[in-house]
């Protein structure tokens, strides 16, 4: 393969893969070759693949047992820091049934020695998903969770755990659809009494997922951040309407849009190491994750500024002082403390802490008249509910009062 151009090499991998041409591919691979497929493919093909034989064997072949796929490389652009970025379409169907498969790919291939050393893929893993169970799109409640994990226990908290820790929990399109989903089944479940939002690894959330942005073609960019925020932002706003109080447990990095998740927690307990930023600056981005609403209303204008102009970072201990969270703890008791919270808000009164949590947000746009008479509706209205006369009745008889913490699903009104 002497005098070949990395172009070349390219071109010829994706003609072996077409051909199944196992003898080239053989050829192509260095020894020591990388493969990092896109996380949340189904059947398991997402992940680290070590080796020629096993991206070969776990990747491509497995593909191929499920899928009739073709990858058709549409454009080769050589990348300053070096490798190529190809981009192009995945086609074709599953070999059961008639879903179509039909996703837009980006690879970013590394070269050494005159061989393709590496591969990283990126791609929309719901339609791959979707081409294993064609027909109509599955509805909110009961989709698939890929990168996010979801429970509710028998104290009635749910558990939302951000779930890429080898990537930091970069929020990425995969996250976002997850996170939807899991933040809908929470909204339509009435056991649910509070929230705990946390990341799995030593991270929260580092934020947008750069590595996918930077493979993306120049021209593809303002519509990916588009479609992704706009579900991401959906994904926040029902969980502001939540009546269930919402915990926030962040260690490590909570950084760029990833700090929407922070600000829309009613409480939120913070690693004393924790960082908090925002990054856009470095990077030539604006604002997502509601963060240039909160924060000028949380920390002020200036401080403000500050954090988006001057990327200031921020520490557990300085995010507490600035009103960022609710507290600083050791980074070892940080979840524990946040899941004995949630535990105690579970057993509140659900119904009247979605009346606080109402006003409190309301009260950013509200006039004082327009608040009293919010303050007036609100407050009759929970009175009128059981946990309103359970709560009286304990207080009278000097006992800890059982609250029910009855409410209905997100959509749903009530008729206290």
């Amino acid at each position: 393969m002497s005098g070949a151009t990395e172009e070349d090499l390219a071109r010829r991998l994706y003609a072996a893969l077409a051909g199944g041409d196992a003898e080239t591919l053989r050829t192509l691979l260095h020894p020591q070759f990388v493969g990092e497929t896109t996380e949340g493919l189904p059947l398991s093909l997402g992940g680290t693949h070590l080796g020629p034989e096993a991206m070969a064997r776990d990747f491509w072949w497995s593909i191929g047992r499920h899928y009739r796929a073709r990858a058709e490389p549409e454009r080769f652009a050589p990348l300053a820091e070096g490798g190529m970025l190809v981009l192009g379409r995945y086609t074709g169907s599953a070999r059961e049934g008639e879903g179509v498969l039909d996703a837009a790919f980006a690879h970013v291939l590394d070269f050494a020695e005159g061989r393709i050393a590496g591969l990283r893929q990126y791609t929309d893993s719901s339609r791959w998903a979707q081409a294993l169970t064609p027909g109509p799109p599955v509805p909110a409640g009961r989709r698939r969770l890929r990168v996010v994990e979801h429970e509710v226990d028998t104290t009635g908290v749910a558990t939302i755990q951000l779930n890429r820790p080898d990537d930091g929990n970069a929020i990425d399109p995969t996250l976002v659809e997850d996170l939807y989903e899991a933040v809908f089944r929470t909204g339509e479940d009435p056991a649910v009494r509070a929230v705990l939002l946390c990341g799995a690894g030593p991270t929260f959330t580092t934020g947008g997922d750069l590595a996918l942005f930077g493979a993306l073609d120049r021209a593809e960019l303002p519509a990916r951040l588009r479609q992704m925020i706009d579900v991401y932002h959906l994904a926040l706003a029902r969980l502001t309407e939540l009546d269930a109080p919402v915990v926030a447990a962040v260690r490590g990095a909570a950084a760029g849009g990833g700090l929407g998740l922070v600000h829309v927690a009613d409480v939120v307990v913070a690693a004393e190491d924790a960082k908090f930023a925002l990054g856009y600056a470095a990077i030539g981005l604006a604002s997502d994750g509601l963060n240039s609403w909160y924060l000028p209303r949380v920390v002020g204008l200036r401080r403000a500024q500050e954090l988006f102009l001057l990327n200031r970072v921020l520490s557990g201990r300085e995010a507490l002082e600035w009103g960022v969270v609710t507290e600083a703890r050791p980074a070892g008791e940080v979840e524990d403390r946040a899941r004995a919270l949630a535990e105690h808000l579970a057993a509140g009164p659900t119904q009247a802490f979605g009346r606080m949590k109402r006003l409190l947000r309301d009260s950013a746009d509200a006039d004082l008249a327009a608040q009293a008479a919010a303050e007036v509706t609100e407050m009759s209205a929970a009175g009128a509910s059981d946990d309103a006369a359970e709560g009286i009745a304990a207080f009278r008889a000097r006992r800890r009062p059982a609250f029910r913490g009855r409410r209905t699903p997100t959509g749903e009104q009530e008729h206290p």
